[in-house]
């Protein structure tokens, strides 16, 4: 193995699979990491400047199409926003239908993400589609479980992408107890599912790489004993809880050079949201189905290896799935009725946090005496892991250098990190294509 110093210069333009652009570079000169960093490059959406001067039934549905994986999260923290700024309360059928609404939402991202985006790396193929002709129960699995997500987010949101029937106060339409029943059907039968999806997982990990970098992690946390995906407060590995009230504190967003997406940072340089950060907070409120997945994983809190994302991902599908059965038994038990929906709009300001797949999400908006918008900010979960994933590169490469690994081997690392944070630059799932260039 040489002892030379490396010189190294790479530069992607234009990562493919997102919507948007996203650039990597790194250079080092003599062994020396002059720059490394993951350059954001697309235009900004200005969705907080569509909301201004728009009406308070229409937020919640504008800011659902930031994503078509997250609308549900969107939908729901938007809400969440419009409710605390005009003092609204919610009844316990409509807070149950949104938790099941974010279990669908969970379930249906981290399939597609496990599945499709991340397996192909352990598997040692360049996509899914190779597995469909060598692994095809794997593939038929991913995609009975995916059906089944976009199921439930149909049947209680009224569509499986970009929901209808969640409003601020309420729903505007409740899923019959005929609809519920079939879901907890379809639920309990994908526990076996679940439980092969870690096996596959679990008999992989072994590739993930062995990296780990301490950071910060936030997410939601406190609330009544469940896992924190709808209700709760910020929680900090670092400094434990605030309320939600305090978010700008907690991202204290930034500008910087290199990014047309701000970065974040709390208590430290950066920290992490997202799968990994959940876990990490929230380990002692995992169900029965989560420890077991959880156990089988080789997963124990706190974890800073950040490839382990994936894996607490597949752990929250396990936690998702026990958890809306048994939201649903409680809708059940309630028996599913219509409600009426009496919101009167007032001037003030509210903020709503939700977890969605990727994290820790915020809404905040400023309504005047009608109920029109006239400031809005949200705070969007991939902006706030931005800085980490620099922090996380910036340590990961000296050592893989250090290590005399070959181009390839660091190329395949930087992607496989990059991935593993399940990132939107416009909210949706990407993988980095980097080059060396001499």
């Amino acid at each position: 193995m040489s002892t030379e110093p490396r010189n190294l210069n790479i530069n992607v333009h234009h990562v493919t699979r997102v919507e948007g652009h996203g650039n990597i570079v790194v250079n080092v000169k003599s062994g020396k990491l002059e720059k490394c960093e993951l350059n954001i490059v697309e235009a900004p959406r200005f969705f907080e400047a569509f909301l201004r001067g728009r009406s308070w039934k229409e937020a919640a549905l504008i800011t659902s199409r930031i994503c078509g994986i997250c609308s549900p999260g969107h939908q729901l923290t938007s809400l969440k926003a419009t409710e605390d700024a005009f003092g609204v309360r919610i009844s316990e059928q409509t807070e149950l239908l949104r938790k099941v609404l974010v279990g669908g939402s969970i379930l249906q991202s981290h399939i597609l993400h496990v599945y499709f985006l991340v397996s192909p790396d352990l598997m040692g193929v360049p996509s899914v589609i190779p597995l469909v002709a060598t692994h095809p129960a794997v593939v038929k699995r991913a995609l009975k479980l995916k059906k089944l997500a976009n199921d439930i987010c149909d049947v209680v949101g009224g569509r499986a992408v970009h929901p209808i029937t969640m409003i601020p106060g309420g729903v505007t339409k409740v899923p019959s107890a005929a609809a519920l029943t079939e879901l907890r059907k379809r639920l309990v039968e994908a526990v076996p599912d679940i439980e092969a999806t870690v096996e596959l997982v679990a008999s992989l990990a072994g590739k993930l790489p062995s990296f780990t970098r301490d950071t910060e992690y936030i997410s939601l946390g406190g609330g009544n004993g469940e896992f924190p995906l709808y209700d709760g407060q910020i929680c900090s590995s670092d400094t434990g809880l605030t309320p939600d009230k305090n978010y700008r504190k907690m991202t204290n967003e930034r500008v910087v050079p290199h990014s047309t997406a701000k970065h974040a940072a709390a208590n430290r340089e950066s920290y992490m949201v997202g799968a990994l950060a959940r876990c990490n907070n929230n380990q002692k409120k995992f169900n029965a189905t989560a420890k077991k997945a959880a156990k089988a994983l080789g997963y124990a809190a706190p974890c800073t290896n950040p490839y382990f994302n994936n894996v607490c991902q597949v752990i929250e599908c396990g936690q998702v799935v026990e958890d809306t059965i048994g939201w649903i038994d409680k809708l059940l038990v309630m028996g599913p009725k219509d409600e009426k929906v009496d919101v009167k709009p007032r001037a003030g300001t509210g903020v709503g946090c939700t977890e969605v797949p990727r994290g820790i999400l915020y809404h905040e908006y400023t309504y005047d005496d009608s109920g029109t918008v006239i400031d809005a900010n949200c705070v969007i979960p991939t902006g706030q892991n931005l800085a980490n994933i620099d922090c996380d590169m910036r340590k990961l490469v000296p050592e893989m250098l250090d290590a005399g690994k070959a181009e390839d081997e660091i190329t395949f690392a930087l992607e496989m990190l990059v991935r593993a944070y399940d990132p939107c630059i416009s909210c949706s799932a990407h993988l980095l294509d980097v080059k060396f260039v001499k």
